[in-house]
């Protein structure tokens, strides 16, 4: 177990994020906030740790969305309990925007037992509305955009079929009533709204053990912030999306604690890119066809050969081929599916832990395409696929590089590995349901659309 990092100069927030992309989501948010921060890939050792001193954000990226409260209870509590060491002002459980979770898988209610457990606190703030992501809520009800329409989550195009945590329910606290006993409340936005909200807010606070702040635009982001930060002795661990950062940002920006960046981002731009995905999202599925009328070459892969018994072959076979197309000076993307339409998921399912061995072969397959052509840069698609994907790749931290200000949720990060040929190594982590259509062309051009 690391060393508590008693010398760090006052961090404000530290948080665990329950999967990669969602973790960089945080990131990207708190940096554009001008919160300089790092995002841990495994419990860091002292000396890694000092190397990013100057840091008052702290992350640690998880993989709890896509496991078990059994996983949870073994490997949740040891990693809030470090994160409490670090001293931060908050800690926080980053859940994703859309909240789909169920009791058997990413239970979050399960998450919120336990951080109360470690924290010994009494009741837990949660927020999920980030009208930067187009997610909001409203009387406890979550909607969230896609296509430049507005729908309830259990009626979203996407999150309503997702194909492991499919959302049936809006209400977010009847949702969490089918993952844990905790007592729930809310503030809702007509009481955000009212000048005796700090009252309302510490009454519901003190007769509930987990209570949801509405965020349904920029006001109620900003009094829902200053309201957690309020908090913060009293509830110093809080659940949520990353509109919890956005929601402190204002509070912090109106407090001169956090002065937003100013200025454009650009990474420059890359003479090729690698891209793996494992993401089923008609999103994605829009992405990669837009990429590949724009000069990527797609090389579509058998997921469910990946996991056979000649999976050894089929990885090779399509690294021959990403080989191939980055020797003659082309972007490639190595696609699982191309939309839901063409979703294996009822056939990975039938083999024990393959989802999960699918991402690390996507994962293997993307290190052996950087590593034997030198790139500099490189994508992973999907949210539960990155987590597990990463892995393979020996990074031990990551760091901004380019925030997406115009398509937020993730960003292009700097790797940080003691192997060489991954060190340095700009990659993004996109969620399935993220970004525009240009997204990769974005990526591989270096600036923001």
């Amino acid at each position: 177990m690391p060393q508590d990092a008693t010398d760090l100069p006052e961090l404000l927030i530290s948080y665990y994020g329950d999967d990669l992309t969602g973790s960089t989501d945080v990131m990207e948010a708190l940096e554009l906030g001008g919160v300089p921060t790092v995002l841990f890939t495994a419990l860091p050792d002292e000396a890694l740790l000092r190397r990013f001193a100057h840091c008052r954000a702290i992350g640690l990226a998880g993989t709890s969305r896509s496991q078990t409260p059994a996983w949870m209870d073994e490997h949740l509590a040891p990693a809030f309990t470090w994160l409490k060491s670090l001293g931060a002002a908050l800690c926080h459980y980053k859940v994703c925007s859309t909240f789909d979770s169920s009791p058997g898988i990413g239970n979050i209610g399960r998450a919120i037992e336990i951080g109360r457990r470690v924290f010994a606190q009494a009741s837990m703030p949660v927020l999920v509305g980030a009208p930067q992501l187009k997610r909001y809520t409203a009387f406890g009800n979550l909607f969230a955009g896609f296509r430049g329409e507005t729908f309830r989550i259990d009626r979203h195009p996407v999150m309503s079929r997702h194909p492991v945590t499919p959302m049936h329910e809006a209400d977010l606290l009847r949702h969490l009533s089918a993952q844990t006993a905790l007592r729930g409340g809310l503030v809702d936005i007509a009481q955000l709204a009212m000048p005796s909200r700090s009252g309302i807010v510490d009454r519901v606070c003190a007769d509930t053990e987990m209570f949801l702040l509405d965020v349904d635009s920029a006001e109620t982001q900003r009094l829902a912030g200053a309201e957690i930060w309020r908090l913060r002795e009293a509830c110093r661990f809080v659940a949520g999306s990353s509109g919890v950062e956005y929601a402190l940002l204002a509070a912090w920006q109106a407090a001169g604690i956090a002065p937003a960046r100013q200025g454009s981002f650009s990474a420059g731009a890359a003479d090729r890119i690698a891209v793996v995905s494992g993401s089923v999202s008609p999103t994605t599925e829009r992405q990669i066809r837009h990429a590949i009328a724009n000069g990527f070459t797609g090389v579509p892969l058998d997921p469910v050969a990946l996991i056979s018994e000649s999976a050894e072959k089929a990885a090779a076979d399509a690294l021959a081929d990403g080989n191939e197309t980055l020797a003659q000076g082309r972007s490639v993307i190595l696609y699982t599916a191309l939309g839901t339409s063409a979703d294996r998921g009822a056939e990975i399912d039938r083999q024990p832990g393959a989802r999960h061995e699918l991402a690390r072969m996507l994962g293997r397959i993307l290190k052996g395409l950087v590593s034997a052509n030198g790139l500099g840069r490189a994508v992973i698609v999907g949210g539960d696929t990155s987590s597990h994907a990463l892995g393979e790749l020996g990074i031990e931290a990551l760091t901004i590089r380019m925030p997406l200000a115009q398509s937020p949720g993730s960003p292009l990060c700097v790797a940080h590995s003691r192997e060489p040929a991954v060190h340095g190594l700009e990659i993004a982590l996109k969620g399935g349901q993220i970004g525009t259509d240009g997204y990769f062309s974005c990526i591989r051009a270096g600036k923001n659309e």
